[in-house]
């Protein structure tokens, strides 16, 4: 299950090549590799960039024209199938951030 409080990173052995609009993930380790089409590219840059995947979810929100709900079972679906694939991972949003004082 993935928690919108959580953050996305890359993957260290996933190579991207961006074609137009749309990517290409490779996973060096397992050589599968996931096609991603224009929708798809764009919410990978933005959850990999983002503090959160509800951060990601609220820019991506901005972006497209699409009801929330929507967004989010096909930004959820994108986030699992990647991470299944060993493409993505999911860390808490607090790893790896300084803490505030």
């Amino acid at each position: 299950m993935v928690s919108f409080a959580d953050r996305a990173e890359t993957v260290p052995h996933v190579l991207v090549r961006f074609l137009d609009k749309e990517s290409v993930l490779l996973n060096l380790e397992t050589e599968r590799y996931f096609g991603l089409d224009e929708t798809g590219t764009r919410m990978w840059q933005v959850v990999v960039a983002a503090p959160s995947i509800d951060a990601a979810y609220q820019e991506l929100q901005n972006e497209f024209d699409v009801e929330s709900e929507l967004l989010r079972l096909h930004l959820t679906e994108l986030l699992v199938r990647l991470v299944e694939n060993g493409l993505l991972q999911i860390q808490p949003a607090d790893v790896g951030t300084a803490p505030t004082v």
